[in-house]
């Protein structure tokens, strides 16, 4: 993807190398859902899954001091700011077409561990959103993780799409459906509970290929085989494809994030149409 020449925005902390501590909790991403899995399943697929988490977590633990970065990290820096500038116009001419103010969230990259609103989180949180603070934190360990243990392609473009759904969840926020949600959610059995999480990840999946439909038409950014890239991520990040990788099977009841198809599905039908009112992910769960 085409990412050079953006202006520098006022939204982005970059807090590597500082160093963080306390009670952590568990993001969105994918080391998140399979701390999920562990509570869920227990017993001998608990026992599968902890060295998997160890694994992830060795060579991970929040730094003790300040620390310069180096040039590389500098420059991946200039990258997740580019993305972060372009969601803030995109989402901001959305909003302003459809007559209301978009808020920009900030975004925050840490080594290790982090200080926020929702608690404090370690590198095995994975990407996450904070309504408390409206944040986007991340820890960019997660991309080689995805990558290489889970089967992603990788790219630039698969990282825009993390963080596209990241801030398609602040938009959510903005929106009032996190709230709607969360209430919605209130009385319901776990099963039930659960597709309402899911309905909720899947419009996220749709915002970010919303971002990129209108962030082509003012930037001309994509490159070829960015889109390839985006499919990888999201499949890889499938309930389905989780499970099957982590204890061989599936529990569909389980799901908080959809399946690999899904979450495909939507991010193409958000890319394609560039239309936010095609995004009731809701009614297409009833």
């Amino acid at each position: 993807m085409k990412w050079s020449g953006r202006r520098s925005s006022e939204n982005f902390e970059d807090r590597r190398g500082m160093s963080s501590g306390g009670k952590t909790i568990v993001g969105g991403g994918i080391i998140g859902i399979i701390i999920l899995l562990l509570n869920v399943f227990g017993g001998e697929n608990a026992q599968m899954l902890t060295p998997i988490l160890e694994q992830f977590n060795q060579g991970q633990s929040a730094p003790t001091e300040q620390r310069d970065l180096t040039a590389a990290e500098i420059e991946e820096g200039k990258f997740i700011e580019a993305i972060l500038v372009d969601t803030e116009d995109v989402w901001s001419k959305i909003f302003e077409e459809n007559n209301m103010q978009y808020k920009n969230p900030n975004l925050v990259l840490f080594t290790g561990g982090v200080e926020t609103a929702c608690g404090n989180a370690t590198s095995a949180s994975g990407p996450f959103y904070c309504p408390g603070d409206q944040k986007v934190y991340m820890d960019l360990a997660f991309f080689e993780e995805l990558k290489t243990r889970f089967g992603a392609q990788g790219g630039d473009f698969a990282t825009a799409y993390v963080i596209a759904h990241e801030i398609g969840h602040h938009v959510q926020t903005l929106l009032g459906t996190s709230a709607k949600m969360r209430q919605m959610q209130e009385g319901k059995s776990e099963a039930e509970a659960n597709k309402l999480s899911v309905a909720l990840e899947l419009q996220a999946d749709f915002y970010a290929g919303v971002w990129t439909h209108y962030n082509q038409k003012m930037n001309n950014f994509l490159e070829e085989g960015d889109i390839d890239e985006a499919l990888s991520a999201a499949h890889a990040v499938g309930d389905d494809a989780i499970q099957s990788k982590i204890q061989g099977h599936i529990v569909p009841e389980s799901f908080t994030h959809g399946t690999s198809a899904q979450r495909k599905s939507w991010f193409m039908k958000g890319y394609k149409t560039g239309d936010i009112t095609q995004g009731n992910t809701f009614a297409d769960l009833e």
